[in-house]
Parts: C-alpha cells; sequence; structure tokens
C-alpha cells in the first residue's frame, strides 16, 4: 500500500479506501449490500494481543451499535461493536485457530465478518479516514471522549 493510500498518525495505520466508526471498526464495501468489517489499527494496538475471539453467528442479524463479537486478550475484554444494520453472511473462520491475525493484519486477513447491509443510510453515517482520524483517534489520544 502506497504512502498515498494510507495515513500513519502515531505509529497508527489507516488505510484510505475503508470507512470507519466512531466504535473503532472498519468497514470496506464488497458488494452493492454487502460489506466486511474488521477493526482498526488503533483497537488492536490498544486491546494488544488478541488471544481469542467470540465470533458471531452467521444469521445474526445486527443493528447498528450491537455487539458483532468479544475480543479477549490478556489483560482485557473488548466488544466490537457493528458499524452497520444487516445479517452476517460470513465469519472469518481463520480467526477461531489464529486470533493473533487481527493484531498480525487488522485490515487484510484479521477481518471478522461480511453483513449484509439493510440500510444503505449506514454507509453514509460512516467516518471517511480523515474524519475517523480527527473525531476519533485524536480525541482518544487526547484524552477527551469522542
Amino acid at each position: 500500500m502506497s504512502v498515498n493510500e494510507e495515513v500513519i498518525y502515531e505509529g497508527y495505520r489507516f488505510p484510505r479506501n475503508l470507512k470507519y466508526s466512531e466504535f473503532h471498526a472498519w468497514v470496506k464495501v464488497i458488494g452493492e449490500k454487502r460489506v466486511r468489517i474488521g477493526v482498526t489499527d488503533f483497537a488492536q494496538k490498544k486491546v494488544r494481543a488478541v488471544v481469542f475471539i467470540d465470533m458471531p453467528n452467521v444469521g445474526l442479524k445486527v443493528k447498528r451499535g450491537d455487539v458483532l463479537a468479544t475480543l479477549e486478550s490478556i489483560k482485557a475484554v473488548s466488544e466490537v461493536l457493528s458499524p452497520v444494520s444487516g445479517k452476517v453472511v460470513l465469519c472469518n473462520e481463520r480467526l477461531d485457530d489464529d486470533p493473533g491475525l487481527i493484531n498480525k493484519d487488522p485490515y487484510g486477513e484479521g477481518w471478522i465478518a461480511e453483513v449484509e447491509i439493510e440500510e444503505l443510510g449506514d454507509l453514509e453515517r460512516l467516518l471517511s479516514t480523515d474524519e475517523y482520524l480527527e473525531r476519533v483517534v485524536k480525541a482518544s489520544l487526547g484524552g477527551a471522549k469522542p
């Protein structure tokens, strides 16, 4: 990925081809009504070493802001909140055997689920790379609540 295709801030990477939620999830549109979801580099570094992930079941209906998955590290449990409403249609089964993929490759092999979105307006509510960086990451690093 070239420098123009991603932003690096304070050691965190943010690809420009993705949309972001204020919940530290990224969204990649992969079809007309289908998106792939994962956690941002910022979020995975805050959780640190992911040792287990409680994945959603295929067929699960989620609303924006519902718990999609739960990440467990040695010291903490973190919820991954769904950035969109819809139905889970695919889960990344590789995470069952290697949950550390979330840390190694959060924007690639460490994706969590694919969701068939029911409200296309949810995509419009997501943040661009720059908006996520300004409103969420910088606010978090500065101690302010996003």
